[in-house]
């Protein structure tokens, strides 16, 4: 399968030729003319590499990447910066933020391709060790061991069925595991004291959830519902706690994760405090998007309870808000599914 590859550059001459360049090195390749541009298809299509100028109107590349390296479905993207300027401050701002590589314009065509080659071998192997799946995760555990003390501990780990609207764990339980999504989705929600819900968290195939609870030693402050059918594999809280407190690499690897998530959830609390209704229910839409199995589908099938509980309204406004963007040509529905047709607009969606 060929690699997908994301061009973001302003200037129209050069962003032909680096896309003619791929092309001919066997890369598909998808181009945006601006930074604003290359976050929708990034979110919509997923590449595997992203090459992105720094001096671009509306929204530079160091503003791009801060927004993917924010979001835990893109912070993984090997990401090349594109500039004409070579001062050592820009390069020094460039790495900071996380870019994978820091190539200066002109540069030869051999130049880049050997960049992009040794990123996307580097995060090959990466994600050979890392991947979302059954034996991944069962290898990226045996691997971070130090002690066959741990592989005695997770000897017992154990799959889990869950049917659609299952409940997962309550509010209030003990936490026992560290869950990890094998096939399926999970909300994550919480309920006021008139019975109200508000989803806090979504999470799909390849994600961790429940590992705050383990962290801090208290009982679940929220509750975990299955979306559809799921498969979970349960993680022993000792098995973790070890590992956590006693291999570097995997410490490491959930402090990121940590830090993402927080972001994420701290974002949507702004987004429910401050925004209008109509921007609450894009972004909640924008979110099931997001958590869609298959990356480049946008149509969403999900109930209006829980899209109401997404975005923190109340379920008659959500239809009304849905009505109006139908009018407006941003979605269609059908049946019980929404069909987006302008995710750059639903992202966009003033306050």
């Amino acid at each position: 399968m060929k690699k997908k590859i994301l061009v973001i550059e302003d200037t129209l001459e050069v962003r032909e030729n680096i896309c003619e360049i791929l092309e001919l090195a066997g890369y598909e390749v998808l181009n945006a003319s601006n930074g604003k541009r290359g976050l929708v298809l990034t979110q919509t299509q997923i590449p595997d590499l992203i090459l992105c100028d720094v001096m671009m109107p509306e929204l530079d590349g160091y503003g791009v990447l801060k927004i993917l390296n924010n979001n835990s479905k893109t912070n993984k993207i090997p990401f090349i910066f594109l500039t004409a300027k070579a001062e050592k401050n820009d390069f020094r701002k460039g790495m900071g933020l996380g870019a994978d590589d820091y190539i200066t314009k002109p540069f030869d065509d051999t130049d880049l391709l050997e960049a992009i080659e040794m990123r996307l071998n580097k995060y090959d192997i990466f994600s050979s060790q890392m991947k979302n799946s059954e034996e991944g995760l069962k290898r990226f555990f045996s691997e971070a061991k130090a002690k066959a003390e741990f592989e005695k501990l997770s000897e017992d780990r154990e799959i889990r069925i869950y049917n659609k609207k299952d409940i997962i764990y309550e509010y209030g339980g003990s936490p026992r595991w560290l869950f990890f999504i094998v096939e399926g989705s999970v909300k994550i929600y919480q309920n006021n004291e008139f019975g109200k819900e508000l989803i806090i968290h979504l999470y799909n195939s390849g994600d961790f959830f429940g590992f705050f609870p383990l962290i801090n030693a208290k009982n679940y402050s929220d509750s975990a519902l299955a979306l559809e059918q799921t498969r979970v594999r349960l993680i022993p809280k000792a098995d973790f706690t070890l590992l956590l407190y006693n291999n570097r690499e995997f410490a490491a690897q959930f402090i990121k994760m940590l830090a993402n998530s927080v972001a994420e959830i701290e974002q949507d609390l702004i987004e429910l405090a401050y925004s209008s209704v109509r921007r609450k229910v894009a972004m909640a839409l924008v979110a099931f998007v997001k958590e869609n199995s298959n990356s480049n589908e946008l149509e969403i099938k999900v109930s209006r309870d829980d899209l109401a509980a997404r975005a923190g309204t109340a379920k008659e406004t959500l239809i009304r808000t849905l009505s109006d963007f139908k009018s407006e040509n941003i979605l269609e529905i059908e049946g019980g599914n929404v069909i987006i047709k302008n995710l750059d607009k639903l992202q966009s969606m003033p306050q």
